[in-house]
């Protein structure tokens, strides 16, 4: 009987969340946004096509009661089975890339049958698998979030809801003449780079901006989005992380994501902050093992080389976070003297001095750091000196618990209220 209340609960909530909520973290339509859409229209991500079926899937889960019918043993093993079946599905479909690139191999067809055969097996079973798994992760991140006081009635409001599926890349635009995201478009996942670079090229010289195609992680739609990956330290925290703006999302900080470059790194933030002690707690909890092997030990390597620079070389005595940092300083002084060509030309010197030291960055310019500028939940890297970053994390430090400041960052709605909360 408690079972049934609390999914009556559970789905009225996640009703109510469907009708208001506005999400912090998807696109907004802005005046630039609606110029560049002259190019994106025929490639743009169907966000509402994906929210409902995502939704239907929720439905179904939760009427066969999951992760309820199992054991938290069980529950834990079913998370780690889905996790070694996607990473034979991702290692069989780079195997089948390998023989297809391999130019000794004349009769391709043939000699990649049986691994398609073997994928296609291994897909039907992650499928089978994936709600399973995401249930048992959405009740296990629901504890976690109970514990630290960020329930209301003992239920995350809204409810913890993500779905796994290829995830939009993003179309960023900037102005060239300073560092601000003034549009960010979704667009669909599996856009080629040549067709990535062509689209970048023809809005930068059309409207004079500076533009990057970037992949994402996840999407603070809800249920959220999440991409595939077999990393768990880093689901757990992607999980968090849009959970927080769908909270954020409900309150002041969160409706005004687009309104200011300052709240959007705000909610950025304060995102990643909850997101990384959230998924830190979900580990101690759940999986020690997991927090007691290193990154190499692991199922498989997240391929962070889709949202940060790929290490190519030996970079132990290359600082990429401090030479980032450096190159944001630089670029805005040179940026607020109006000298643009300058430093456009400066950036991408420092681009291939960055990856003669390891790292692969295709282009940076003044997108890619209105981008990555807004995650500043460790010092220095793509913020430079922007003043935001420093300011959430000092709220963190100073508040007594997640909880105490997250519900205290969620009602302001300036940099200035932040300002104030952490001056003497």
């Amino acid at each position: 009987m408690l079972y049934r209340l609390s999914q009556i609960f559970d789905w009225l909530i996640f009703t109510a969340a469907v009708i208001i909520m506005v999400s912090a973290d998807s696109p907004r339509l802005t005046g630039e946004a609606d110029r560049v859409r002259r190019f994106t229209r025929h490639i743009e991500f169907d966000y509402i096509e994906w929210s409902a079926e995502a939704f239907s899937l929720k439905l179904q889960q939760s009427a066969t009661g999951v992760p309820y019918t199992f054991e938290r043993s069980d529950n834990k093993r079913i998370v780690f089975r889905y996790l070694r079946v996607t990473q034979q599905a991702m290692q069989t479909e780079q195997r089948i890339e390998q023989l297809f690139a391999d130019p000794s191999i004349k009769d391709k067809e043939n000699a990649i049958a049986h691994l398609r055969e073997q994928r296609d097996t291994l897909l039907a079973r992650q499928r089978s698998l994936a709600p399973l798994a995401e249930a048992a992760l959405q009740q296990q991140l629901s504890e976690a979030l109970f514990g630290l006081g960020l329930t209301s009635g003992g239920q995350p409001l809204p409810p913890v809801l993500y779905h796994s599926s290829p995830v939009p890349m993003a179309l960023i635009v900037s102005p060239r003449d300073h560092i601000e995201q003034t549009a960010n478009i979704s667009i669909l996942p599996d856009i080629t780079v040549d067709q990535q670079v062509k689209l970048e090229d023809q809005v930068a010289q059309l409207l004079d901006v500076s533009t990057l195609v970037v992949p994402v992680g996840g999407v603070g739609v809800y249920p959220t989005m999440v991409m595939q990956t077999t990393d768990l330290r880093w689901m757990l925290d992607t999980i968090a992380h849009e959970w927080t703006h769908n909270y954020l999302s409900l309150r002041p900080l969160g409706i005004n994501y687009s309104t200011t470059p300052e709240l959007r790194t705000m909610n950025e933030t304060t995102a990643s902050i909850a997101g990384n002690e959230v998924g830190h707690l979900v580990l101690e909890k759940f999986y020690p093992e997991v927090l007691a092997s290193s990154p190499s030990q692991s199922l498989i390597s997240f391929n962070q080389e889709m949202f940060y620079p790929g290490r190519l070389g030996d970079t132990q005595s290359f600082d990429f976070r401090a030479e980032m940092h450096e190159t944001r300083v630089t670029t805005d002084k040179l940026l607020a003297e109006g000298k643009i060509d300058e430093a456009e030309v400066y950036m991408e010197q420092r681009r291939q001095f960055i990856w003669q030291n390891g790292y692969f960055i295709r282009k940076l310019n003044q997108a890619y750091f209105a981008f990555h500028g807004a995650y500043a939940d460790v010092p220095g890297g793509a913020a430079g000196e922007d003043p935001v970053g420093p300011a959430v994390r000092a709220l963190r430090e100073r508040s007594p618990s997640l909880a105490a400041f997250i519900n205290r960052i969620a009602w302001m709605t300036s940099f200035e209220q932040l300002q104030h909360a952490i001056s003497p």
